[in-house]
């Protein structure tokens, strides 16, 4: 009986004493977190951002399209950058001109994820968990790799948006490559005065250019491919919505 009471005090000690260090273990991951939130240019580090850099050429005529990718928790760059291939730790297109930096607390339940887990006598339950930030660009990832890219049906900007709704950010599952390229563009901080200049001044080259030897012909047709390709990113998001692969 004495012994009996002796393990019985015994566990509860024990028990007191592993909650006691998960408690510190909380403690000291809570008080951390503030640390790898930072933002590192230099170390080209963006935790949980959308990060975006001008796109050869093309952004030379039209400076609001660009490349785009989202970041791990500890900051590092994914960007699906060719058929089958997601990039890791290096942004395919330079360094990062804008970001986003966004809040962990935003994303809703649709981050859980259901798992079919056996159990010792064969059967099987679904075992709902909460997904964290990585796990879904993780998932993300894994289904891009399987993907062929495609600038005007399936590109970088369908690989954010992916990410997003299976986060749930926002309370929403309806991101798209219309809505998350106006969000860059509103939204988005500069990282600094340099990139504002890498990022427009091909264009003003340009345009000058264009003005002093095609003049208003120059003007029409910019305007006209312009149209064209903000058109069919309406019309593929909205209109015809298997176009564009999310």
């Amino acid at each position: 009986m004495h012994n009996l009471v002796f393990i019985k005090s015994c566990s509860t000690n024990t028990g007191a004493r592993i909650s006691g260090f998960r408690l510190i273990a909380d403690l000291l991951l809570f008080y951390h977190r503030p640390e790898k939130m930072q933002i590192d240019p230099i170390r080209a580090r963006f935790p949980f951002c959308i990060v975006w850099t001008p796109l050869p050429v093309i952004s030379w005529f039209l400076p609001f399209i660009g490349h785009v990718g989202i970041c791990r928790e500890d900051g590092v760059i994914l960007d699906f950058a060719g058929p089958n291939f997601v990039c890791v730790d290096h942004f395919t297109f330079g360094a990062v001109a804008r970001y986003i930096q966004l809040n962990r607390e935003e994303c809703c339940d649709s981050s859980l994820a259901e798992h079919e887990i056996p159990d010792r006598y064969g059967q099987s339950d679904l075992v709902t968990e909460m997904m964290t930030w990585d796990d879904a660009l993780r998932k993300s990832t894994q289904e891009f790799q399987h993907h062929s890219y495609n600038l005007l049906t399936c590109n970088c900007h369908s690989f954010v948006a992916n990410n997003l709704n299976r986060l749930g950010y926002g309370g929403t599952g309806r991101w798209n490559v219309v809505n998350l390229a106006t969000f860059i563009f509103l939204k988005g901080h500069w990282v600094n005065k340099a990139a504002i200049v890498r990022s427009f001044l091909p264009f003003v080259m340009v345009l000058g250019l264009g003005l002093m030897f095609g003049g208003w012909t120059f003007l029409i047709w910019l305007a006209f491919f312009a149209f064209i390709l903000v058109g069919w990113f309406l019309l593929g998001t909205y209109c015809f919505k298997s176009l564009i692969h999310l």
